[in-house]
């Protein structure tokens, strides 16, 4: 429910986009972290999640700033400051993050946050905005930033996917 309820103001946030496919994007690039605050907020670990979000985007922010200019930073359009993808590296922080430690006993759910995760990579490739280099390495960056967990506030650190085959 609170997935839904993050996806919704995601949406409302993006609604200057006309392209669906770049709109859900970029509500996902603010709902699956925002759904993730919400689960980390019930289950006391607000703290070392907000770490590990801006730690993820400081990577993130940083490495656009040290690639500019350079030719894996050029977006198809042109531009710089392509690499890596930012909205691919949020969805995938919040993915990780729901699916580890929020979903850890529904399967289903923590591959449907994965899936949306990697619909919003695939969209900033169908906006034309990066290339595929550039998702790919953004969604390491969530994916690893979202499956950690520092242990700020808990027992210890670790690493959780969330997926059981």
């Amino acid at each position: 429910m609170r997935l839904i309820a993050a996806a919704c103001v995601g949406l409302l946030a993006s609604s200057a986009v006309a392209d669906p496919v770049e709109q859900f994007g970029t509500a996902m690039k603010y709902g699956l972290p925002l759904a993730a605050a919400a689960c980390a907020a019930d289950q006391g670990r607000l703290e070392d999640f907000a770490v590990r979000g801006v730690l993820q985007a400081a990577l993130v922010w940083g490495m656009k700033e040290f690639f500019d200019g350079q030719p894996i930073s050029r977006r198809p359009s042109g531009e710089g400051k392509g690499f890596p993808s930012g909205h691919t590296a949020a969805a995938f922080f919040g993915a990780a993050d729901l699916a580890g430690k929020c979903f850890d006993d529904r399967p289903e759910a923590g591959a449907l946050a994965y899936g949306a995760a990697g619909l919003t990579g695939w969209s900033r490739l169908h906006a034309g905005e990066h290339t595929p280099q550039q998702v790919l390495t953004g969604a390491l960056i969530g994916f690893t930033f979202g499956a950690a967990s520092f242990g700020i506030g808990t027992e210890g650190a670790g690493f959780s996917v969330g997926m059981r085959f």
